[in-house]
């Protein structure tokens, strides 16, 4: 595997250290958290689902933290042990921490727990000021001259 050095980019491009960040992390080998499982789902143009499978865990004990661009999730068992002799423990009921990484303008819209999955909603609201608008291109009709402005003279 070819490791890339970014620094010469950092040099000369202004807004752009959070992609080369994302860059150099996605190059980097670590070991992937796929616990618990989860789904990812686009809904419609600007809308999308995560939906994580957590059978064990309440609503007390799992966390959602939406930060700048970023998603966590968190889940710690609160309860203690009921004296339960296990012969086989399937369902796991470990702490976990999952992260997702949002693009900009994703907003977390609402989140619910059902039936042991935990749907978190997502909508991308871009302001209008950044959304893409249409430049009316005006055309001097043969007979206008362009119009000078002047100055008011200094007394």
């Amino acid at each position: 595997m070819r490791n890339f050095d970014f620094s010469p980019l950092y040099r000369s491009t202004v807004g752009f250290d959070r992609l080369f960040n994302l860059l150099d992390a996605s190059s980097r080998v670590e070991q992937l958290n796929n616990w618990p499982p989860y789904n990812i789902e686009k809904m419609g143009e600007d809308q999308y689902r995560i939906t994580m499978a957590v059978a064990g865990f309440s609503p007390e004990e799992l966390t959602i933290t939406a930060q700048a661009n970023a998603l966590v999730v968190t889940g710690q068992k609160k309860g203690s042990e009921d004296g339960a002799q296990y012969l086989h423990r399937g369902i796991a009921t470990r702490a976990f921490k999952q992260s997702f990484d949002l693009a900009d303008h994703v907003r977390v819209t609402g989140a619910n727990l059902q039936d042991g999955l935990l749907t978190i909603e997502l909508r991308r609201e871009v302001p209008e000021a950044l959304k893409p608008r249409r430049i009316e291109i005006s055309a001097a009709l043969q007979g206008d001259q362009p119009k000078t402005i002047e100055h008011a003279r200094a007394a």
